[in-house]
């Protein structure tokens, strides 16, 4: 099985978007190995989405629509709002309308949403 993911970094927020066919080994690596893309100092990478595949042909094909900045992606980050460990720039905002790009309200840390 194939898996296109989603990782969101701990502390810079950042986006990153891959595929693997283990996703734990892969998680484990974005962490530990230092690679290019993903380095960081501090804080720690997040598995925020993930979707599986039976074909790597399609997993690959998917990775590259999400990376190409186009509508896919703007589709998937919207259907997945929830998930991000804190709310992209802009979410939510319309410049057009003075006042209406305030942040985000965040749930205290013992509330519980509705499953």
């Amino acid at each position: 099985m194939w898996s296109v993911y989603v990782l969101e970094h701990s502390i810079t927020h950042e986006a990153y978007i891959g595929v693997t066919n283990n996703i734990v080994r892969r998680l484990y690596e974005h962490n530990n190995f230092g690679k290019k893309f993903t380095t960081r100092r501090q804080g720690e990478w997040i598995l925020i989405y993930a979707e599986t595949y039976r074909s790597k042909d399609d997993a690959v094909q998917r990775e590259k629509k999400l990376k190409s900045h186009g509508t896919a992606k703007h589709a998937l980050y919207k259907r997945i709002e929830r998930s991000w460990l804190e709310p992209k720039i802009g979410a939510g905002c319309n410049k057009s309308i003075s006042g209406d790009c305030l942040p985000k309200t965040q749930l205290p840390a013992n509330s519980q949403e509705d499953v």
